[in-house]
């Protein structure tokens, strides 16, 4: 990763770890679940080639950052106000930053530009839309009702359990199992596809060096910080109540993957292409289905990624 720079910085009573390169417009990368600022390395030095500044953190509870004890410290409100003194921090003369988010980062994202729209410029989100949760039924009792008690959202909501269990089968494993293919039901005994002796194959797009990246950082950290956030979507349910029917007015592209395990949870693709994503980001110029493509969209297919946000966000400069 030649040329990318690395550094730790205070935002909202933690420290976190940067990946940084480039100069120009700050384009500030949001990972996701169970991944690392290692994640957006292809976007890191083609936009920074570009003319912009590529900046990736570690978020709350990941990798190289800050991992508070508490599991209410990892509510909606603490991780956007992360990003609120990041953006702060890293580009004090720009009154708005580029954003890319993906997964949780891009739900971040999204929860970015409903609470503060003044610091976001335009906005890319990849594999997970802006969702409206019915204000009628919990988060974690919806997914429940839909596909059952090994549904991965609800083998998260007990502390210390599923950490028990990876930790049973090993970091290492469990971490390519979920670079190889993000599981949508994690059945208790045998979590993954895979038996436990069985010999894995990684995609073509991650060699193993790159895989062996998130599994020394995983076996470091843990899991428990990145499962928080899950074990606050009751809470943030509760706490987001004052802004149901807000629209998101932040220009907006969003980016999925046909294969991606978010596009096909009930009523997604109803959502995304027959007005309801539109009515809540009036400002959303397009979507983007890439065919063939899972969830792991901007490490499978870095180029064309790379293409959409240079394209996107030059006719905001």
């Amino acid at each position: 990763m030649e040329g990318i720079e690395h550094r730790m910085v205070k935002v909202n009573g933690i420290n976190m770890h940067l990946a940084e390169k480039g100069e120009g417009p700050v384009i500030l990368f949001l990972h996701g679940y169970p991944e690392l600022w290692y994640s957006w390395r292809h976007q890191i030095l083609a936009l920074s080639s570009m003319g912009y500044r590529a900046v990736a953190p570690d978020l709350r509870g990941y990798g190289d950052s800050d991992a508070p004890d508490s599991v209410a410290s990892y509510t909606c409100f603490h991780l956007v106000g992360d990003l609120v003194e990041l953006i702060n921090v890293v580009a004090p003369d720009e009154r708005k930053v580029f954003v890319v988010g993906h997964d949780w980062g891009a739900l971040l994202a999204w929860y970015l530009c409903m609470f503060r729209p003044d610091k976001v410029k335009a906005l890319v989100n990849l594999s997970v839309p802006f969702v409206r949760f019915s204000r009628e039924v919990k988060p974690i009792d919806a997914w429940r009702s839909h596909y059952g008690s090994d549904h991965y959202m609800y083998r998260f909501q007990a502390a210390g359990e599923i950490e028990a269990e990876f930790a049973e089968i090993g970091i290492e494993r469990v971490m390519k199992e979920y670079l190889i293919d993000f599981p949508v039901l994690l059945p208790k005994g045998k979590l993954f596809e895979h038996s436990a002796d069985a010999p894995l194959a990684l995609p073509s797009w991650l060699s193993e060096e790159e895989a062996n990246y998130y599994v020394t950082r995983f076996q470091k950290t843990g899991f428990t910080g990145p499962l928080n956030y899950y074990r606050n979507l009751d809470r943030n349910w509760e706490l987001l109540a004052p802004w149901t029917g807000c629209e998101i007015k932040t220009p907006a592209k969003f980016i999925i993957g046909d294969k991606d395990l978010v596009y096909h949870m009930p009523g997604m693709k109803d959502y995304i292409h027959n007005g309801g994503f539109k009515e809540d980001v009036p400002s959303l110029q397009e979507v983007v289905v890439m065919e063939g493509v899972a969830h792991y969209i901007n490490m499978e297919k870095p180029d064309e990624i790379n293409t959409h946000i240079y394209n996107f966000f030059r006719q905001f400069d």
